[in-house]
């Protein structure tokens, strides 16, 4: 008879007081990106939305929806690495951990019709657009309750009725999927804006020039938000990449342009409501270049030994999300410690029951390898 196998719960979220200090010996370059400043670009300034920051507080439901958002993401992606190494999983996956503000607070600026399209590193991004845990995780195992009936994985998940047209394992993949999106919304009419998810590699593919342009010429409603994690693989974005900021490629397409703190959830949702609101308006598209660093490596099976260990813990120290955040709301009277732990410890359950739902599906049955194929 078979052992029983049960998930193995993922260790809590720390939350560590967050300071800044630069430690000794540390790469500047790598270790502390520049704060996010608002670029001159095609006609004035890309906007910034009203903050949800009031005169004497914070929009405490905001952000504890968000504050539970990222940690449900970071938790998927630890069992992920768990299920991996458990050989419950075929193929590889690209985790999120450390990148977990940039989809959240785009996300959160964004309405259920709105589109969005993601990239091989995905997780977070469907999860943020409202994906459901125990369907991602069977999609992940290959099972036939995943989104995709268990063919996509990983790499491929998409939910239509959430505006969800897929993650894509082909770099710069989103590009022309979000510009036509958009273009589709505004022929017929809609107020629906689209938003491309793509990494500081994928900002050198040749199709971001073509659709950038066609997004200016055709003042089409879609915003490029570029996860610069500094790393395309195992290689420096800056070896690879010939300007400093990419974000200053905007102004020679014809598009609004800002960069931002990408570990901060509050400052990405503003500049991407600014940018969903300019879409909605009819006043065009806007790059945003969000300054980020993944955790993990490349994949689950790269051990990231191209980066130092003193990089790695400084930004784990001083630019995780969720830490960042958990301290915003405690200094402003909305959270205390032992209530961040119960969310803490809530989805963790939520997560070991997703587990438990993928691994008891059922895989899918042979007669449907060939259904759901296009020539």
């Amino acid at each position: 008879m078979a052992k029983k196998v049960t998930a193995r719960r993922a260790k809590p979220v720390a939350k560590k007081k967050v300071t800044a200090a630069l430690p000794e010996g540390a790469s500047k370059r790598k270790t502390k990106p520049p704060r996010a400043k608002t670029a001159a670009r095609r006609s004035g300034k890309a906007p910034r939305a009203k903050t949800a920051a009031k005169s004497n507080g914070l929009d405490a439901d905001m952000l504890w929806s968000m504050y539970r958002k990222m940690v449900q993401i970071r938790k998927f992606e630890e069992h992920v690495w768990d299920v991996y190494i458990r050989g419950l999983m075929p193929g590889l996956a690209h985790l999120y951990i450390g990148e977990e503000a940039v989809a959240v607070g785009a996300c959160a600026a964004l309405r259920e019709d709105d589109y969005i399209t993601s990239t091989h590193r995905g997780h977070g991004h469907c999860l943020a657009k409202g994906a459901r845990l125990d369907r991602m995780m069977a999609e992940i195992m290959g099972k036939e309750a995943g989104y995709c009936r268990g063919k996509g994985g990983s790499m491929h998940i998409a939910d239509m009725s959430l505006g969800n047209l897929g993650a894509n394992g082909i770099v710069g993949g989103g590009f022309g999927v979000a510009t036509g999106a958009a273009l589709s919304a505004k022929m017929r009419g809609t107020d629906q804006v689209s938003l491309c998810f793509f990494g500081d590699g994928a900002a050198n593919q040749g199709i971001l020039l073509e659709t950038g342009n066609m997004a200016a010429i055709w003042n089409l409603p879609v915003i490029y938000v570029c996860e610069n994690n500094q790393y395309g693989e195992h290689t420096p974005s800056d070896k690879v990449t010939g300007s400093e900021r990419i974000v200053d490629r905007a102004e020679a397409m014809g598009l609004a342009g800002v960069r931002v703190e990408g570990a901060d959830v509050m400052e990405v949702y503003e500049v991407v409501a600014a940018a969903v609101s300019r879409a909605r308006r009819g006043d065009g598209a806007t790059f945003v270049e969000m300054m980020t660093y993944r955790f993990r490596g490349h994949h689950v099976g790269d051990a990231a030994t191209y980066r130092t260990a003193k990089e790695l813990k400084w930004w784990m120290e001083n630019r995780d999300p969720i830490n960042l955040l958990g301290e915003r709301m405690i200094k402003h009277g909305i959270a205390d410690r032992s209530r961040l732990e119960r969310v803490d410890e809530q989805v963790e359950e939520e997560v070991v029951e997703a587990v438990e739902f993928a691994r008891n599906a059922p895989l899918p049955p042979a007669e449907q390898a060939r259904e759901d194929v296009y020539a």
